[in-house]
């Protein structure tokens, strides 16, 4: 892929660009919806909170958190996609195709359905212990046989994992048809509803992962030059696929923790981040968690407005813009082979 933005000082701009649009994006989230509000109304919501005004009780309560986590969780799913990207060498990898997404789907529907689990902290744990057990399982099986682990081995096993947990998932949820509606809303992935105490539980664990990603950024630039090369170069690479798998664990987790599994976030953006910053990952992982921030505002702004009065859940939206592009990226591999 070609890098539009060659030097150091281009792709800095391109970051601060970036970052512009984002203040844009969140700022549209917030004002944009069934109750439009004002300028006037949004700053002040910040600086001198009105109680008595219901456009900034809707801002404070409703629209903050949600600008506020769509941010959160397009930021960590950008960099676990681009991470896993990077280890799988498979330009169609993500947290939802490789069965991590719904690892931690089915082991959050459980929880709520079979233990009676309410917490957003204890459905936090549950999380990442689904989203392990995924990861885990997809590399595992994509491992099999004399040529070990491929991009294409590790897309079939991810698959087939995602079909297993989707089918849990749904078995779960017939012992408790109380709650079906909500839980199948939150499954499809939706950031409607939630609140910041929501993110105060998981935004500590985001924010040591974004920093990780960038730490570690050096010594994926090594490992995607190949396992020998790496290796001859010193490298230890077990323990930088550990520390990343941790990473997109813990960034997936998080992410479907609050919102649920929403889908191709993790796909298209690294691609276009690559785009825009070649293939050094210590520039790919900040424009990933710019532009993955930018496209789940963008989608869930989009859901507020496509068939109003009622909304659609954000993965639905990040599917129609998803879905597509993976069309284009098998067929272009394809194509190569």
């Amino acid at each position: 892929m070609g890098n539009v933005l060659p030097g150091a000082t281009a792709k800095s701009l391109g970051i601060v660009i970036g970052a512009l649009l984002l203040i844009v994006c969140i700022y549209s989230s917030i004002a944009l919806g069934a109750t439009k509000v004002g300028f006037s109304d949004v700053v002040q919501s910040f600086t001198h909170y009105d109680e008595s005004s219901n456009n900034q009780i809707i801002i404070k309560t409703s629209r903050m958190p949600r600008a506020f986590i769509a941010a959160a969780i397009g930021a960590s799913l950008a960099i676990a996609g681009a991470l896993i990207q990077a280890i799988t060498r498979n330009p169609l990898a993500d947290p939802n195709v490789l069965g991590i997404n719904y690892g931690a789907s089915f082991f959050i529907v459980f929880a709520i359905t079979v233990l009676s689990v309410s917490s957003t902290s204890s459905l936090m744990w549950i999380s990442f212990l689904g989203a392990a057990v995924g990861a885990a399982a997809a590399y595992l099986l994509g491992s099999v046989g004399r040529d070990g682990l491929t991009p294409l081995k590790i897309i079939l096993a991810g698959a087939a994992l995602s079909a297993l947990f989707s089918s849990f998932t749904q078995g779960m949820l017939v012992l408790d048809e109380q709650g079906l509606n909500d839980v199948l809303f939150w499954l499809t992935g939706s950031v409607a509803g939630r609140t910041m105490e929501m993110l105060s539980a998981v935004w500590p664990f985001m924010a040591v992962s974004w920093i990780a990603a960038l730490l570690i950024a050096r010594h994926i630039n090594v490992l995607t030059m190949g396992e020998d090369a790496a290796k001859g170069l010193g490298q230890r690479t077990l323990a930088v696929k550990i520390a990343a798998g941790a990473i997109i664990g813990i960034l997936a987790g998080c992410s479907v923790a609050i919102a649920g599994p929403i889908g191709f976030i993790g796909m298209v953006i690294p691609y276009i981040a690559r785009f825009f910053a070649g293939t050094d990952y210590r520039w790919i992982i900040p424009y990933s968690a710019i532009l993955g921030a930018i496209l789940l505002l963008l989608s869930d702004i989009a859901a507020r407005f496509i068939v109003m009065p009622e909304e659609l859940p954000v993965g639905a939206v990040t599917a129609i813009v998803g879905i597509p592009f993976f069309i284009y990226v098998a067929r272009k591999g394809l194509e190569k082979s």
